[in-house]
């Protein structure tokens, strides 16, 4: 019966290319530590040609890595769409947006079948979201099977998916260069500064990444089953004075730190600096994440919104390496 259960498994697995190519990048936003000194290991090591996968080591935007700031003139993770990478540079351009065109060159080009198998960049946040792989696709196998072998093997760290619903087109982050992409963002973490358990557990989920794929490539069969998927609904700003602009709440207590918390209509979300308590207005239940990013004071996002459904995934094996 076992030999039946594993047959029909192997008949009716999706086929997939084998995953041959991976980069690894950290620093995107130079002040995000722990991808800076995860990429900065691994660029001390030699690659042998021994390994079953070749993985490159990428420091995506060294010069806002040596200030330790977010980005020197734009934000280099809003410079990846098509558009974008297919504009004009000059010496008068931004210095992020020559990087995203370099950065393509080296891991795409974009939509390419030169470019890198899979992309994973990494990004920590201040928000209490642990371990999040953040995509822009529901339907990529790999990234979704990648997602249930970390939510198996990382008892510690809670692990969700989180899936951004926009063309390919219009991806505006690295990940999106490669043929499979995911950022992994592990938080909290302050900007500007490594902690060691939030660094230990994103050197363990980048190790267990690496594992599957070379579990993958060698032939081994995953099974299917299901991955709970956070899509993205709507971001949501402070409340503003509406003729300075500036913030005039800060995230309510009993919001604070619920990252992935349903929030129900009703509930208390800002506490104004007079003491009145905001509630949130929505119409349904959603799941809130990014709460009180320190980075997204700047874009007007106080939080995002996303629905949770559970995605079926098939099982999948590759396609015989030659």
């Amino acid at each position: 019966m076992q030999m039946d259960r594993q047959s029909h498994l192997w008949r009716n697995a999706v086929v997939l290319p084998a995953v041959s190519r991976v980069a690894v990048c950290g620093g995107t936003h130079g002040n995000e530590l722990s991808g800076v000194y995860l990429v900065r290991e691994r660029l001390k090591r030699r690659e042998d040609g021994t390994e079953p996968v070749s993985v490159v080591a990428v420091m995506s935007n060294p010069r806002a890595v040596q200030l330790c700031v977010r980005y020197i003139e734009t934000d280099l993770n809003r410079c990846f769409t098509r558009a974008a990478l297919r504009a004009p540079i000059s010496e008068a351009s931004p210095y992020e947006m020559i990087r995203s065109q370099e950065l393509n060159a080296l891991l795409g080009p974009k939509g390419s079948t030169q470019a890198v198998d899979l992309l994973c960049d990494l990004h920590n946040t201040t928000a209490n979201m642990g371990l999040c792989l953040i995509t822009y696709s529901d339907r990529d196998w790999i990234c979704l099977h990648i997602c249930k072998h970390l939510q198996r093997e990382m008892a510690s760290t809670p692990v969700r998916y989180v899936h951004f619903d926009i063309p390919l087109n219009e991806a505006y982050s690295l990940d999106s260069v490669g043929k499979h992409g995911f950022a992994m963002e592990i938080g909290p973490q302050p900007h500007g500064v490594v902690r060691s358990a939030i660094f230990s557990a994103m050197q363990e989920g980048v190790q267990l990444m690496l594992d599957w794929i070379c579990q993958f490539n060698s032939g081994t069969l995953f099974e299917g089953g299901s991955v709970d998927v956070y899509t993205m609904v709507k971001n949501i700003d402070y409340p503003r004075d509406p003729e300075t602009h500036t913030i005039t709440a800060a995230v309510h207590p009993d919001l604070q730190d619920r990252d992935f918390c349903l929030l129900h209509p009703g509930d208390p979300m800002f506490l104004s600096f007079s003491g009145e308590t905001l509630r949130y207005k929505g119409k349904e239940a959603l799941y809130p994440f990014f709460i009180n990013e320190g980075a997204y004071y700047e874009k007007g996002v106080a939080l995002s919104l996303a629905r949770k459904r559970r995605v079926e995934i098939p099982s999948v094996r590759s396609e015989t390496l030659r």
